[in-house]
């Protein structure tokens, strides 16, 4: 169902100027996570960026709750029963190289995309530690991407980073988060929090304005002058620390003016959209028998991930830099076959057709557009599962190992990096980590030589790209 979009802004048009009343009115759009960069001076300085900054998106596609290697890009069919995939194992394009079974479509796509068979986090908890924790240096790699180059796109006011959870896409999913704050900003300051529609489950509530778009977008310079005065005396006054998060949301929304519709799936080709369609997937309370189906997040997972997929292309697209799709909350790739989780087979066959089907579908819509080299696809949780399986049929959190698809952002492409042992327990030879990943990620969104040449660069950036990237993809 389409979310109602409606317009609380009413400005009369005979009001020469804007007050602090009027914005603050504007403050209702209720935008969670988007800060001000025109309002609070977090801007970059485009032109001295403007070799640094590589005209290149980052997806990060979370798989929280840890997925299994062995049931995804790993499988172990020779290994002992207590230790094997539960399912088939099927060819990919890549020859003698195979997958589980439930990624058929992705299989065939193989020779688009590289596999990493030795990545471990070497952290066993429920954090996010590869999109944020020590070797991000507490801060979300979005966040350092935003303090860079700014909160929103200097032509088209596009929030620089955005966080999708699967009430973006739908009003009928149950409210849930991350396992751990997606938005931390570490030392750089609540300002550089991603944007995040839908927060509180309220979608795009309330992103079109009443007043006609010329008001606004035809004088951009009067209104930015307005908006600058405004922020200089709130600064003087002490008020705009007084503002509170939400109020703080709208104004560069109505600087750029391309969020909504980016937002707005209606206006997606039906064509494409329909092969994002991941709502057949939807388990429709066949999962119930634990607690995390019976709060609904199987089907959240299933029946929005590839949605989810959709709207992030298309904010990369309107000038989004990085995009969190969390389509997988309360961690639904948790599989320990208890009270709250379901076993492998279960949880496979809950989650694992929907990821290929919008996996393989993202693949295929970004090739048609030839926006392979424009895109980086970052597919991984914050773990692995245990080799052995548990007595009950699920696999426990396991830190030595874990399952990583990277796709496009001009890397070398069909190929598996790295190597496990026969029981897919840890990796033979040099392991990669996190920061490698993240180094990966950096290197992807700037050419970090030109970067260190940019004064005013935070020191904690430029560490993250210093680490090695990992290696065969370049």
């Amino acid at each position: 169902m389409k979310p109602e979009v409606r317009a609380v802004l009413v400005i009369n048009d005979s009001q020469p100027s804007l007050n602090r009343r009027q914005l603050l009115t504007i403050g209702g759009l209720g935008m969670g996570g988007l800060s001000l960069a025109s309002l609070l001076g977090v801007k970059a300085h485009a032109a001295d960026l403007s070799n640094a900054v590589r005209d290149k998106s980052v997806i990060f596609l979370f798989q929280q709750g840890g997925p299994s290697q062995l049931e995804t890009w790993d499988p172990k069919p020779d290994a002992p029963d207590s230790i094997r995939t539960v399912c088939d194992v099927i060819p990919t394009s890549i020859p003698g190289v195979h997958c589980g079974e439930y990624f058929p479509k992705l299989a065939r796509l193989a020779s688009q995309f590289t596999i990493v068979r030795n990545y471990q986090t070497l952290n066993g908890g429920h954090n996010i530690q590869p999109i944020l924790g020590p070797h991000s240096l507490q801060a979300s790699i979005p966040v350092h991407y935003s303090r860079v180059v700014g909160t929103t796109h200097t032509q088209t006011g596009m929030p620089t980073s955005a966080i999708l959870f699967p009430q973006a896409v739908s009003e009928e999913v149950p409210r849930g988060s991350a396992r751990g704050n997606l938005s931390e900003t570490g030392p750089y300051g609540s300002g550089y929090a991603p944007f995040m529609p839908g927060k509180d489950g309220q979608l795009q509530k309330d992103m079109q304005l009443s007043l006609p778009r010329a008001r606004f977008f035809g004088d951009r310079q009067s209104l930015l002058r307005k908006l600058d005065k405004l922020r200089r005396d709130a600064d003087a006054n002490g008020q705009v620390g007084a503002l509170d998060d939400l109020q703080q949301q709208a104004y560069d929304i109505l600087l750029g003016g391309g969020v909504a519709r980016a937002l707005d799936l209606s206006q997606e080709d039906p064509a494409v959209l329909s092969k994002y369609d991941t709502s057949e997937y939807a388990t429709q309370g066949s999962w119930n028998s634990v607690s995390r189906g019976k709060a609904g997040y199987y089907d959240a997972n299933a029946s929005c991930i590839g949605k989810l997929l959709c709207m992030a292309r298309r904010l990369c697209e309107a000038g989004c830099g990085f995009v969190t799709v969390h389509a997988s909350y309360a961690g639904v790739w948790d599989m320990h076959a208890d009270g709250n989780n379901l076993n492998m087979t279960d949880g496979m066959n809950a989650i694992g057709w929907s990821f290929d089907h919008a996996v393989a579908a993202f693949i295929e819509d970004i090739e048609a557009r030839g926006m392979q080299d424009d895109i980086l696809l970052v597919c991984c949780g914050e773990m692995g599962r245990t080799p052995r399986l548990n007595k009950r049929g699920g696999r426990d959190h396991w830190s030595k190992l874990a399952p990583l698809l990277l796709y496009g952002g001009g890397h070398r492409r069909g190929q598996v990096i790295g190597q496990s042992d026969p029981t897919g327990s840890e990796p033979t030879g040099t392991p990669h980590h996190q920061s490698h990943l993240i180094s990966t990620i950096m290197h992807t969104l700037f050419d970090i030589g030109q970067l260190r040449l940019v004064s005013g660069i935070p020191p904690q950036v430029l560490q993250l790209g210093a680490k090695p990237q990992i290696s065969g993809l370049l």
